[in-house]
């Protein structure tokens, strides 16, 4: 058991950084395909309110959705710091728009703590985890619990 435990200490996760209103928020850097600049984003008719519309990236259409707005906070203009977060959800890409990318960072998995019941108003089902830095928390969120099948399958008819 105690070897478990110090297995569990020496292993580091892997997580880009990024900034949605005053919270930082991680994800596996493997889910991660690229991060770019703010483009035009082509609106699509009749899609949910936190799909910001598709972008043609390289030859393939990426639906493109607004975390803000998922998150059911206030939207606001995109500036020089904004960028779409381009990931794999279950072989599916698609583009996140988040205020600010701050950094890849490695911290150890025994750092993490299961979500508090409610983590400033987001619904928890989204977090994975709390990772406790040392003057800051970073929620981790759950990439295949941010959309759900009903969501994938019209995203994927885009």
């Amino acid at each position: 058991m105690e070897e478990t435990l110090k297995k569990q200490d020496a292993e580091l996760l892997q997580l880009v950084t990024f900034s949605i209103g005053e919270e930082e928020f991680g994800v596996d850097i493997l889910s991660v395909q690229e991060i770019i600049r703010m483009m035009d984003i082509t609106k699509v008719p009749r899609a949910p309110e936190f799909v910001e519309g598709v972008i043609n990236l390289r030859g393939k259409v990426i639906p493109i959705i607004d975390l803000r707005r998922r998150f059911g906070l206030s939207t606001r203009d995109h500036d020089k710091h904004t960028r779409i977060i381009v990931i794999e959800i279950n072989n599916m890409i698609v583009g996140f728009v988040v205020d600010s990318v701050s950094e890849v960072l490695r911290i150890p998995a025994s750092t993490v703590e299961p979500p508090p019941p409610v983590v400033s108003g987001l619904e928890s089902e989204y977090i994975s985890g709390v990772g406790k830095l040392e003057d800051r928390l970073l929620i981790l969120l759950d990439l295949d619990k941010l959309l759900s099948g009903e969501e994938r399958d019209m995203l994927s008819s885009f």
